[in-house]
């Protein structure tokens, strides 16, 4: 049986460092009622999609963007063709005003395509709407993207970031898997997807034992969220997530940052390189690199040099002390140093 995330209100959240303590640290995520009720864009929503256009082309830089467009037949799922190589929809070229007037016109239209916009930096399509609704639980240099379309199915994917997701019209239902669950979620390939991550496979099309019959266990471990107009979703980085438009006009606007870096290197980038050094070894050998990374990064046991005085810790000190030295050392491994 599915369960739900826990849930406050929006108004509980009164600073980043109350965020980052109450949120970010724990890791797991959490549905803010009301987070945004107060923000224009949201009362413009309410009044109908036409307001909501109209309070947006406030604003429009004119900016071209990629829009999808699905034959009815999908249903609003955009997702990969039988042979997994192609996609099940279209993309044109178009400017955000006419991405919605697009959207607009086909509204509740028998027999006309869905059309789908998304992840479209704030600043750049939009300038001066991030003033008008300010995210205050964020630093100032976190931008906001924003997602417009009809109805429609996102497949289950994860981020490398943490994000807090902003309903501004419609309703939406997020369908989370914990990072745990991962290798029993039958993922994708990494390099043709279809907007920069990989997918669960398993998740994200029709249910199928014998072709996923690892997923059947981990299924209902779900957690299901619906959200409305004013609701947010705190959702932590590599949280696997399905996002579902279920209004026939639906608006959301999200906030990606990594609430944990020390600098500008990211995990994944980390994980790419292992990939390279360590995956295809002998499987004893990569026990015995496992044991090495648990020891020395996951630390499970603690500080690996916890047993010495700290200032013998070298370079396993504080991070913010040797981050520099650490990264000039595997830069100077990368080149065949």
């Amino acid at each position: 049986m599915t369960q739900s995330p826990k849930e406050i209100a929006g108004r509980d959240l009164q600073s980043p460092e109350q965020l980052r303590r109450e949120l970010v640290e724990p890791c797991r995520p959490v549905v803010l009622r009301g987070l945004i009720a107060d923000w224009p864009v949201v009362r413009a929503g309410l009044v109908s999609p036409r307001a909501l256009r109209d309070y947006l082309g406030k604003f429009d830089a004119g900016s071209q963007l990629d829009v999808f467009f699905g034959d009815p037949k999908i249903a609003g799922k955009y997702y990969y063709a039988e042979d997994l190589k192609g996609f099940n929809f279209d993309k044109k070229r178009l400017r955000l005003g006419q991405a919605l007037d697009a959207i607009i016109a086909n509204l509740d239209r028998p027999g006309a395509p869905s059309v789908y916009a998304g992840s479209l930096p704030v600043d750049e399509y939009l300038p001066g709407f991030a003033a008008e609704n300010a995210m205050a639980l964020l630093p100032p240099q976190v931008g906001a993207r924003i997602w417009l379309g009809h109805a429609s199915n996102v497949s289950s994917h994860y981020d490398a970031f943490d994000n807090i997701a902003c309903v501004i019209a419609g309703r939406r239902r997020f369908t989370l898997y914990a990072p745990e669950l991962t290798s029993s979620l039958y993922i994708g390939p990494i390099d043709n997807t279809m907007a920069g991550q990989p997918v669960s496979l398993a998740a994200s099309s029709p249910e199928d034992e014998a072709k996923y019959p690892l997923f059947r266990a981990v299924k209902d471990q779900a957690l299901v969220a619906e959200l409305d107009a004013g609701d947010a979703l705190y959702l932590p980085k590599l949280w696997w997530h399905q996002v579902e438009g279920l209004a026939s006009f639906n608006g959301l606007v999200n906030y990606w940052w990594d609430a944990s870096s020390a600098g500008p290197d990211q995990p994944y980038a980390a994980m790419l390189l292992a990939m390279i050094t360590i995956a295809e070894r002998p499987p004893a050998e990569r026990l015995a690199w496992r044991a090495y990374f648990d020891h020395y990064v996951f630390r499970p046991q603690g500080h690996p040099l916890a047993h010495l005085p700290p200032e013998q810790h070298g370079l396993l000190g504080p991070l913010k002390e040797n981050y520099g030295k650490l990264r000039a050392r595997v830069m100077h491994m990368l080149r065949g140093g």
